[in-house]
């Protein structure tokens, strides 16, 4: 078995959740820790085992161990980093969003396709096993036809000026925290982009959405309606409504459970998973560089740009734009 060599680059809060994923994976190796702090990268490396612990990014993409990088900086760097490392020759996974806006995401995707190197999403939903259940009950014609999809992914923060999550300058807000999950559901469903996009922001104190209301059409007659907020609690539930049956999913972005209802009755599947259920996607990339391919055909690059896009129109339908695009042209 060949074995990989990890780096984490930004050791936050969910970058512990990738690192407990990557310990499950035998063939995984956890290698290295790049923070422009020498301290909290030393700390993240004796917590979780890694070998290494760099006091900068561009110390961990020049390290000619590493094979591959997660990448889990606040949004509006994701694009700064991935470089960094794709041209260093480093495959990249890159925390959802994957960028802040479709600008950046482009770039991310034309330097991985001209240097040759492996890039991908990190939206880790879409590998766990109720997901891809999901996908196979579908493609089955378990429900027949899609024509409906609710989705909604929303908690009750508090407003903090200066938290990632309410800070203009961090690229703040549900739709890129929470929302770009119900976003991506909705592609993998469809399989395609909507042909039109409804949409209410509500723009809280700070500047940032704190709630996004969205309606998509597709062709065909089909629908997805879609919520997310950080200043109140919904449940995390989706339901999937064919013209032949239904799908729900308790808590659809990290649940266990599908609930699947046509003609031949209801049934239950329970599908738990171990560790932190990060390991899924790690060993996507994993799988994919033993194959020699250069994005997964899971969740492909050209996808990832097109929900990135979506996101785009929704904000800038309701006036919301960030202050570096602003200043920057971005």
């Amino acid at each position: 078995m060949k074995k990989y060599k990890w780096g984490i680059l930004a050791p936050g809060r969910i970058a512990n959740s990738f690192a407990a994923g990557l310990a499950a994976l035998p063939e995984a190796e956890l290698y290295a820790v790049g923070s422009r702090d020498a301290g909290r990268a030393a700390a993240f490396a004796e917590k979780h085992g890694f070998e290494k612990a760099y006091g900068s990014y561009e110390e961990l993409a020049a390290d000619p161990k590493v094979d591959a990088v997660y990448v889990s900086t606040p949004h509006p760097w994701h694009e700064e980093a991935a470089l960094l490392c794709l041209e260093a020759g480093k495959a990249v996974i890159c925390e959802k969003p994957f960028a802040a806006n479709a600008r950046q995401a482009a770039r991310m995707i034309d330097c991985a396709r001209a240097n040759g190197v492996f890039l991908m999403e990190a939206m880790w939903t879409r590998f766990l096993p109720t997901v891809c259940k999901v996908r196979e009950l579908i493609t089955a014609g378990a429900v027949g036809k899609v024509r409906h999809v609710n989705a909604e992914f929303a908690f009750r923060a508090e407003a903090d000026p200066k938290s990632r999550l309410f800070a203009p300058d961090y690229a703040g807000g549900s739709l890129l925290d929470v929302g770009v999950y119900n976003l991506s559901f909705c592609s993998m469903i469809y399989g395609r982009k909507p042909d039109r996009v409804q949409s209410h922001l509500h723009i809280g104190a700070t500047g940032v959405d704190d709630t996004a209301t969205l309606m998509l059409n597709y062709s065909g007659g089909a629908s997805a309606l879609l919520y997310s907020a950080i200043r109140v609690s919904t449940t995390h539930d989706a339901s999937i409504y064919g013209e032949d049956g239904y799908i729900k999913m308790p808590s659809y972005w990290h649940g266990d459970t599908v609930i699947l209802s046509n003609c031949a009755g209801t049934q239950e599947f329970k599908l738990p998973f171990g560790a932190s259920g990060f390991q899924y996607e790690a060993a996507e990339v994993m799988k994919c560089l033993d194959c020699g391919f250069k994005e997964s055909q899971i969740m492909p690059l050209d996808e990832t740009l097109e929900i990135i896009k979506t996101a785009d129109k929704i904000r800038f339908d309701n006036n919301l734009s960030y202050p570096f695009e602003r200043e920057g042209g971005e």
